[in-house]
């Protein structure tokens, strides 16, 4: 461990701080702002902003550069692929998770594997699209919460014969508890199930490889620890899979040859393209890659180191002081979530102190990035001290 120098301690070598330090530096808000608020959404950057710009005069000038803003989605989903050890082939650029989820929903026969097992620490997007595939055969089985935590075995005592695919969470929005990804893949897989990892609240803190994984579907988006907007999801379905699905979810963007503009024939696309619908969305496009490239630029496994040494630093003031943590105590983020009995309340007063936080039921979130910094762990828990 070093000092850095403020005198605090840090877990980070010199190189490491240096460049993240300088990552900061590209997010305007920390001018004014304690940050933390990356699991709603991420902090604005100055190469995501000039993306935008960069929209907004292409648009100016040319009018209709559709094949320049072709050329941007092409390269979105060739950056994305990089960042999850894809191929841009298994890749689908999408409006939003739920679009990626019913795709997959939309492509599964019901009627020899009617079973989709969820755990109970989902968000809803995800449960209530499954639930509506009950009108096609589906039937859901739940895996139990105990303790803030859904368990491997949990999960291997409902996957059987009869079930079809088994949709996860990969960090729980609630609580910040995190799946382990990798055995319930081994599960799902063990019984000729399909898994399906939910990573938006997790993609962009750490390195993730879909193949070691073993992941059937990838799911995430660009809001968060993307860096980027609104409007734009990914989907990742790995390549032995694609021909044998046809999502009823479509669009003249997930045909073979979008541009031949045929009304009367359908033609999936023999890549992952085939669960794309309408138009992409351009403005989000632009805004999703500065974005990656931004992160990619600073190095997932410096992002990791970053967030797991802030998360580390806030949990041991929590545990400390006495407060009541929802989050694993040796959880290595990015969601740290605090039992509060009025957590809309503590958002609120911590935004009246300059700190940015979000909150679900009775857990104030606080989430860390690599912008983050050890003097906003000690603003925030000043502010705790003072609020609790």
């Amino acid at each position: 461990m070093e000092k850095n120098s403020g005198g605090r301690e840090q877990g980070l070598g010199r190189d490491d701080e240096a460049r993240c330090r300088a990552f900061r530096e590209r997010f305007p808000i920390f001018r004014s702002k304690v940050y933390l608020n990356s699991c709603s959404q991420g902090a604005l950057g100055d190469a995501v902003e000039a993306a935008l710009g960069e929209y907004l005069e292409v648009w100016r000038r040319r009018g209709s550069p559709w094949d320049r803003w072709l050329e941007v989605q092409e390269e979105l989903r060739g950056e994305f692929a990089a960042l999850i050890g894809a191929a841009p082939e298994e890749v689908a650029v999408t409006f939003a998770a739920s679009t990626a989820i019913y795709g997959v929903a939309s492509s599964l026969d019901y009627a020899a594997r009617p079973k989709v097992v969820l755990g109970e620490l989902e968000f809803p997007t995800q449960c209530h699209i499954w639930l509506a595939q009950a009108a096609r055969g589906a039937r859901i089985e739940w895996v139990e919460a105990e303790g803030g935590a859904t368990s491997p075995e949990a999960y291997r005592r409902r996957v059987d014969t009869r079930t079809a695919i088994v949709p996860a969470t990969h960090v729980s929005f609630r609580n910040g508890f995190r799946n382990d990804a990798a055995a319930l893949a081994r599960i799902a897989h063990d019984s000729g199930a399909w898994f399906l990892l939910d990573d938006y609240q997790s993609c962009g803190t750490r390195p993730l490889d879909v193949r070691r994984l073993e992941a059937d579907f990838y799911v995430s988006g660009a809001l968060k620890y993307l860096l980027g907007a609104s409007g734009v999801a990914f989907l990742y379905v790995r390549r032995e899979l694609i021909e044998g699905l046809r999502p009823t979810l479509t669009g003249w963007f997930g045909q073979r040859a979008p541009f031949a503009f045929d009304i009367k024939r359908h033609d999936p696309a023999d890549s992952a393209a085939r669960f794309q619908t309408g138009s992409p969305p351009v403005p989000s496009a632009y805004a999703a890659l500065a974005g990656i490239r931004l992160l990619r630029e600073l190095g997932l496994e410096r992002v990791g180191r970053r967030i797991a040494d802030l998360t580390g630093l806030f949990v041991r003031a929590a545990l400390q002081r006495g407060w009541s943590l929802k989050t694993p105590a040796d959880s290595a983020g990015p969601l740290v979530v605090l039992r509060v009995a009025d957590a809309p309340g503590a958002v609120a007063a911590l935004e009246r102190r300059g700190i940015i936080v979000s909150s679900r039921d009775d857990g104030l979130r606080i989430s860390f990035h690599a912008y983050n910094a050890p003097e906003d762990v000690e603003a925030v828990t000043r502010a705790l001290e003072e609020i609790l």
